[in-house]
């Protein structure tokens, strides 16, 4: 399955690779610190958190749970779109 994923900061691109691979369990991982520090840099400038990163966040987390048992379910990041 492919998904668009969105990110409010180019933050995500110090934490994701295009064309690696992530075994789910990590991929949440860095997708929560990834997205838990974009939301925070827009409430640096903008005084509040960004409500679509932590949407997204959300949906990746139900997307992935089906795969948490899955010892070799892997996410690929394919891109980024700017």
């Amino acid at each position: 399955q492919e998904t668009d994923c969105y990110s409010p900061s180019l933050v995500i691109r110090d934490h994701f690779t295009p064309g690696q691979d992530y075994p789910v369990r990590e991929f949440l991982e860095k997708a929560d610190t990834a997205l838990t520090d974009a939301s925070e840099r827009v409430r640096a400038r903008y005084g509040f958190p960004c409500s679509r990163a932590r949407g997204q966040l959300q949906a990746i987390r139900q997307a992935s749970a089906p795969f948490l048992n899955q010892s070799d379910a892997q996410v690929r990041v394919l891109s980024f779109s700017y």
